[in-house]
C-alpha cells in the first residue's frame, strides 16, 4: 500500500484578500514558514517517509523542504503538481477580473468544471496532469509513505479523483494553508482517510 500525504503549501500573500495567484512564484510569509514547520512535526510524529514530491513553485518547494528537513529528505520537483494556470487572470483580484470577463468569472464560481479561463487551464487540464503525476509516484512507491506538496486547486482535484467524484464538486472541498490530507492506495483503489486536517496549526 502507498500512503500519500497530500499537503497544501503554507500561507502566502494573496490568499486574503484574494488574488488569482496560480503560477506566480510567491514566497511563504513568516506565518507560512511557521505553518510548514508545524506540519513537519505533525507528519513525522506518525510516519516514516520515503520521499517528498512538490510543485516546482517556490511556496510549495519551501514547504516541502521544511517537511523533509527532519528526515534529511530533499523535495523532488514535479511539474504535474503545479498550481492551475490562470492565464490572463494571473495576479488580478476577482473584482478586476469581473470588470473584463464577468461571464467567465461567474462560470468559474458557479460551475468551475465548465469554466474556460482566457489563456489558462481548465479543471480537466489540471486533472490530466495531476493524476499522471500521482500515478508515477505510486508506481515508484508501491509500499511507502510519501508526501506530495501542492496547491489549493490541484489538491482538490486529486481528492475528487481519489473519491471518484466529478469536477463539479470542486468547491465542496476545503484546502487551508498547510492542510494535511491522507490517502491510501492499494490494489483495491483509493481510500481517503483525512481531508483538510489543520489542527496541528493550532497547537
Amino acid at each position: 500500500m502507498t500512503k500519500i500525504i497530500l499537503v497544501r503549501h503554507g500561507h502566502v500573500e494573496g490568499i486574503s484578500p484574494e488574488r488569482f495567484r496560480g503560477r506566480a512564484d510567491l514566497s511563504l510569509t513568516p506565518e507560512g514558514r511557521k505553518q510548514a514547520e508545524a506540519t513537519a512535526r505533525r507528519i513525522h510524529a506518525t510516519c516514516t517517509l520515503a520521499a517528498i514530491y512538490a510543485s516546482p513553485l517556490n511556496r510549495a518547494i519551501t514547504t516541502a523542504e521544511a517537511i523533509g528537513k527532519p528526515a534529511g529528505l530533499s523535495p523532488i520537483s514535479v511539474e504535474g503538481l503545479a498550481d492551475i494556470d490562470y492565464g490572463k487572470w494571473q495576479g488580478l483580484t476577482p473584482d478586476q477580473v469581473k470588470a473584463q470577463w464577468p461571464e467567465a468569472l461567474d462560470t468559474w464560481y458557479r460551475a468551475p468544471d465548465w469554466a474556460a479561463i482566457p489563456g489558462g487551464e481548465t479543471l480537466q487540464d489540471v486533472l490530466t496532469r495531476a493524476v499522471s503525476a500521482l500515478r508515477e509516484v505510486i508506481q515508484r512507491h508501491p509500499s511507502d509513505a510519501v508526501v506530495l506538496v501542492g496547491h489549493d486547486s490541484v489538491n482538490r482535484i486529486i481528492l475528487l479523483h481519489a473519491l471518484q467524484l466529478p469536477l463539479s464538486g470542486y468547491r465542496r472541498l476545503g484546502q487551508g494553508p498547510c492542510a494535511v490530507n491522507e490517502i491510501d492506495f492499494s490494489e483495491s483503489g483509493f481510500v481517503v482517510q483525512t481531508v483538510n486536517e489543520t489542527h496541528h496549526l493550532r497547537t
